[in-house]
C-alpha cells in the first residue's frame, strides 16, 4: 500500500529547520493550489501549515493569510509571496535561502 505524503523533502539545515530557495519553495507552494488558480487560498495555507508539522492549522493559516494577504483578496497572490515566505520563516519552521 502506498501512502501519498505532503511533507518536505528539502535538506535540513543545522538548527533543524528545512532549507528551501525561494524557487524551491515556490515550486513547492505550487503542490497545494488544488485548483490551480496560481494563488493560495486559506484552505490551501491550512495545508501548507500541516505539511511542515505545524500546529493549530487553523490559526496559523489565518494568521499567515493576515500576514501575506496584504490587498485583503482572502488569497496570496504571486506579488504577495514575499510576504508568505517572511510568514514561512518566522512561523513554519523553514528557512528561504536566496541562491
Amino acid at each position: 500500500m502506498a501512502f501519498k505524503t505532503n511533507s518536505l523533502n528539502n535538506s535540513i539545515s543545522d538548527d533543524g529547520r528545512r532549507e528551501f530557495t525561494v524557487k524551491e519553495f515556490k515550486r513547492w507552494l505550487k503542490r497545494f493550489d488544488t485548483d490551480k488558480d496560481g494563488r493560495i487560498s486559506k484552505s490551501e495555507l491550512r495545508q501548507i501549515v500541516r505539511a511542515t508539522g505545524g500546529w493549530f492549522s487553523r490559526w496559523k493559516g489565518r494568521a499567515g493569510m493576515r500576514s501575506a494577504d496584504k490587498n485583503g483578496n482572502g488569497y496570496v497572490d504571486e506579488c504577495e509571496i514575499e510576504n508568505l515566505i517572511n510568514f514561512a520563516q518566522k512561523e513554519l519552521g523553514v528557512r528561504i535561502i536566496a541562491y
